[in-house]
C-alpha cells in the first residue's frame, strides 16, 4: 500500500491530463466502426462511413487535439480528428516536400 502512495505522489502533475482530451471527444461513446473501416470497405460505402465519422468530428471540442495525436503518432488507420487515412498521407508527403500544414 505504501508503495502505491509513493508512485502517485510521485507521478507528473501533468501526466493524468496527458490525453484527458479523449474524456471529452465527441466519438466518446460511439461505435469504433464509424471510424474504422472493416476489411473489404471500399467505393460508397467507405465514402457513407467516413462522411458519418467526420460529421462527428466536425463539431468536436478536441479536434485539434485529436487531429494533432494522429499525426504525431502516424496513426495508420480510422478517422482522427476528421481527418482519413488518405488525408493523413497526403499532409504527410506536403510535410515532408517542404509543404504547408
Amino acid at each position: 500500500m505504501l508503495l502505491a502512495e509513493t508512485s502517485e505522489i510521485r507521478a507528473p502533475a501533468a501526466a493524468p491530463h496527458h490525453e484527458e482530451w479523449r474524456e471529452v471527444a465527441a466519438c466518446r461513446g460511439v461505435a469504433s466502426s464509424v471510424f474504422f473501416s472493416p476489411d473489404g470497405e471500399r467505393g460508397r460505402a467507405r465514402a457513407r462511413r467516413e462522411a458519418n465519422a467526420r460529421q462527428i468530428c466536425e463539431d468536436c471540442p478536441v479536434l485539434a487535439q485529436c487531429r494533432d495525436h494522429a499525426l504525431t503518432a502516424d496513426e495508420p488507420y480510422g478517422i482522427w480528428g476528421g481527418m482519413t487515412e488518405a488525408d493523413r498521407r497526403r499532409h504527410a508527403r506536403r510535410t515532408r516536400s517542404g509543404g504547408h500544414r
